[in-house]
């Protein structure tokens, strides 16, 4: 029984789960998962079986889940299962069959780990699927890092048949009539993983025998290079990236220097979302002019005089509250605003951050909002000069990211302050001011 033998081995040798911890299989009904939960109950590991009915199939669908708890039932194994509304979830969620019921399966399978005290959970993923994973990445330039393939431990979820191939898990299957049940929809081309499984590592096997032996020996290796790979990357990224509250700045002259920058921007920039394609656009940005910016899903790199700016783009949250009276406080994210009426203080502090107003130029109720263009105010200690918002900006050398998370106070159609800089000429506290209205600012974080 070589199979056995060697899954005992390597579940002994990978340390996947301590004596007296239970794991839950994951359990479709295929011959993959079959045989992993056989294995398991002839190894004497504690386990529960957990089987997800994603109603694609009708009655195909309905069988499987038959197939799998009777084998649990027979074998006294405790039986975990659910059913979803997997299409009505596509609709809802705007996403396609695989990764819906990724989804809906691993929520689900987490919540049942959780509730019932399972340590790990444990996938039926093989060798063949370790080759297809890594050709999938390889296909679509996802660099070094996706050619380790699969790891055999993510976290508490676990792969104990990663090591053994297709034709030895059908082997086993055979000798220990195991049943399972053949999913229709495996044999079809209509999913990218299908179609290298049916083609294109069939049609390499014709060149060389052992294909899947010979990558997932490669794998090891290339896990092994990545390793010392990540590690001399890290050292030239840490050089590069100075951080400034929650962005980072990377001088332009430094990255250009640099002996690879396509593999070092692709390093640098891939963890927030840019891809392998955009790398040739982020080596254009460094010779693009102030305030060209290149964007991935949550961030943004921005040309900025001498340096590359890397930052979170701009949450879409209200751009306006409406201040009915003081003393009040507004949460806006990273920022914070406290309104108060007091009386004029002997001195006025210099401190950008809090802005005293006189309260006889005040009339509720008031704004507070984004800036926008078109936007001019009477800077205070400017003699009533008046002068463009965008323009003060500019002057003051406010990147183009910080810009957008400027605030402003309208007061009847007028610019009371411009929050965190500076307030306005017009309501600036008098000899003869006797109450003032306080408005503080505090960024907790970079937005």
């Amino acid at each position: 029984m070589p199979l056995l033998q060697d899954f005992k081995d390597n579940w002994l040798k990978k340390h996947f789960a301590p004596s007296g911890q239970k794991v839950l299989l994951a359990v479709s009904g295929g011959v993959d998962s079959m045989v992993m939960a056989h294995l398991c109950l002839s190894t004497g590991i504690s386990f529960g079986i957990a089987h997800c009915n994603f109603q694609l199939r009708g009655t195909e669908s309905d069988l499987d889940e038959s197939l799998v708890r009777d084998w649990a039932t027979r074998n006294d194994i405790t039986f975990h299962h659910t059913r979803f509304e997997t299409k009505q979830r596509m609709e809802e969620w705007k996403k396609g069959v695989q990764e819906t019921a990724r989804i809906l399966r691993y929520e689900w399978l987490d919540m049942i780990c959780k509730e019932h005290g399972y340590a790990f959970l444990a996938t039926a993923h093989h060798a063949g699927d370790n080759v297809e994973t890594l050709l999938m990445n390889l296909f679509k330039g996802t660099g070094i890092t996706g050619l380790h393939g699969i790891p055999e431990r993510n976290g508490d979820i676990i792969r104990p048949l990663l090591f053994a191939s297709k034709d030895s898990i059908l082997e086993y299957a055979k000798d220990h009539n195991v049943p399972y049940r053949d999913d229709a929809s495996n044999s079809t081309d209509v999913y990218q993983r299908n179609a290298i499984r049916n083609k294109i590592i069939p049609a390499i096997a014709e060149f060389f025998p052992n294909v899947t032996g010979h990558i997932n020996d490669s794998i090891v290796r290339f896990a092994q290079a990545e390793t010392l790979y990540k590690e001399a990357v890290g050292l030239h990224i840490k050089k590069l990236m100075e951080k400034r509250g929650q962005d980072y700045y990377i001088p332009v002259l430094k990255l250009k220097k640099e002996a690879v920058p396509e593999t070092v921007c692709y390093e640098m920039f891939n963890p927030y979302g840019f891809s392998a394609a955009q790398v040739p656009h982020i080596l254009q940005l460094m010779d693009a002019e102030t305030g060209r910016y290149i964007s991935s899903d949550t961030h943004r790199i921005i040309r900025n005089r001498d340096f590359l700016i890397l930052t979170a783009s701009p949450a879409g949250a209200t751009d306006l509250v409406v201040i009915e009276g003081a003393p009040c406080e507004v949460n806006l994210g990273a920022r914070h605003f406290t309104f108060a009426i007091e009386d004029k203080p002997a001195a006025i502090p210099a401190d950008q951050k809090v802005a005293y107003l006189d309260m006889k130029n005040i009339e509720f109720p008031i704004l507070l909002r984004k800036w926008k263009l078109g936007d001019y105010f009477y800077p205070f200690g400017m003699g009533m000069k008046k002068k463009k918002v965008s323009r003060y900006l500019i002057d003051q050398k406010v990147p183009l990211h910080e810009k957008e998370h400027v605030w402003l106070l309208e007061c009847n159609k007028r610019v009371a302050w411009l929050a965190g800089m500076r307030p306005d000429e017009r309501f600036k506290v008098k000899e003869n001011t006797g109450k003032v209205l306080v408005c503080r600012l505090t960024a907790l974080s970079a937005e």
